[in-house]
């Protein structure tokens, strides 16, 4: 699910909203009202069973890929309940609310990766150190780093990544005088996001009547920004975003596409997105692992076998989530074997076969093997080495306590103000840059 997506909006973006409520006494129970369902395994909670919650957002497919009721069959003394929210700018609030209060949280709650360091540094103290129970080895280091505080505490398990490739509609890039072959075109774009805009260029030269190059300036950006080896923190804590090296590169790309031609100027997760899958009106996206079954979906029987996938132009994250464990809760015992046990490479994999999540433990890379349905519909791409590579390359970036505010106002403040409104690239950035200035209270 970016972090902007924002791993909630991963695969379907689930676009109700729900109110933030401050019930602490609720326990475990979600409020009817604030976004959340129940959806249990299936086990009712049954005598002397104890009832494990895990709080998720979005699609984290644990119940789609049946481990939910897996675990309840191997361990018959344990009912799990998942409390879905929709949305993570509704879910984090409501946990951090819960965890101060020091009642009220699920037995395991999951932190989107915008979250995590806030996590790490403001609320360690509220999770157990998960460090002491699992080999650490298994997750791949910039995913476990950051989820580690300084003095070493493990406060969640990785979950999913979000390694980058670019998925492409070849019909459209044929008749545009394109390559189509996915090598060619990754060579083409290779090591430089201002390469991938060069190849826009080429394409709007002999566009197909109604079609553009890419879906908007935000997803350049976000694309490029998840590579960089530093973006608006850096590894002392430091607030540099206006002076970072990857933020700019990746603010230079995006303009390059916001004030040319090429780009479809759809916000990502609107219903205009979605429809432009559907009717093919742009013909590449930035494309993390979850995109893949979000395309799938959205484009429909259609683009089936029309899309393809290449190597990005750099290896990139844009998402992933983990599993912690509140210090609140009154399973502790049995809620870190749980969370264990869904982070476990096998679960991993289990869920990229259900739902293309990218798993965070490289040791089953070699053996993840996507839907044939899905490899069919992407033209047999050789899904899993594409983003395995992808991930075992990612740079382990400084993250901060305001990286998620900070990104939504460049690429949602700043960005917009020139792709949508005409402003000038200049005019965008010091829109991003008030809008920063508010989130960080200067």
């Amino acid at each position: 699910m970016r972090t902007s997506i924002r791993r909630s909006q991963r695969l379907m973006a689930l676009a109700a909203v729900a109110a933030l409520t401050t019930g602490l006494l609720a326990g475990c129970a979600k409020d009817s009202d604030d976004g959340s369902s129940d959806s249990s395994g299936g086990n009712g909670s049954g005598k002397g069973k104890t009832t494990l919650t895990i709080g998720t957002f979005g699609v984290f497919g644990y119940k789609q890929a049946g481990l939910y009721d897996e675990y309840m069959k191997l361990h018959p003394d344990i009912t799990i309940k998942e409390n879905v929210t929709t949305r993570t700018d509704v879910y984090w609030p409501k946990v951090l609310t819960r965890l101060q209060a020091g009642s009220g949280t699920d037995d395991i709650e999951a932190i989107e990766i915008g979250n995590i360091t806030e996590a790490v540094q403001t609320q360690a103290d509220k999770f157990v150190d998960l460090g002491k129970e699992v080999d650490k080895s298994q997750w791949l280091d910039w995913k476990l780093a950051q989820a580690t505080t300084k003095d070493g505490k493990l406060i969640g398990l990785g979950t999913d990544t979000g390694p980058m490739a670019i998925c492409y509609r070849k019909d459209l890039f044929q008749k545009a005088g394109l390559p189509t072959d996915r090598t060619k075109l990754a060579e083409m774009w290779k090591g430089d996001w201002s390469k991938y805009v060069d190849v826009g260029k080429q394409y709007m030269k002999k566009a197909p009547k109604g079609t553009k190059f890419v879906d908007s300036a935000s997803s350049v950006y976000n694309a490029a920004v998840g590579g960089a080896s530093e973006r608006y923190y850096d590894k002392d804590g430091n607030v540099v975003w206006d002076r970072s090296d990857g933020v700019k590169k990746a603010w230079d790309a995006a303009m390059s596409v916001a004030t040319s031609d090429m780009s479809a100027k759809l916000k990502q997760f609107d219903p205009t997105w979605d429809q432009g899958f559907a009717n093919a009106t742009f013909a590449s996206v930035a494309c993390p692992a979850w995109m893949i079954g979000y395309i799938e979906q959205k484009s429909g029987d259609s683009g089936k076998g029309k899309w393809d996938v290449a190597a990005a132009p750099a290896a990139s994250n844009w998402g992933g989530s983990f599993l912690g464990v509140p210090t609140a809760t009154k399973h502790q015992k049995e809620a870190v074997a749980l969370a264990k046990w869904l982070t476990a490479p096998e679960q991993q994999a289990k869920v990229f076969a259900k739902q293309a999540s990218f798993p965070s433990t490289p040791s089953v890379y070699a053996s993840l093997k996507p839907q044939a349905d899905t490899t069919a519909y992407f033209s047999n791409a050789p899904l899993t080495q594409i983003f395995s590579d992808s991930a075992k390359t990612i740079p382990s970036q400084p993250l901060g306590p305001k990286d998620k505010p900070i990104d939504n106002a460049i690429s949602d403040v700043g960005i917009l103000q020139v792709e949508q409104k005409g402003k000038s690239p200049e005019q965008g950035w010091d829109a991003a840059k008030n809008e920063i200035k508010d989130v960080l209270g200067q």
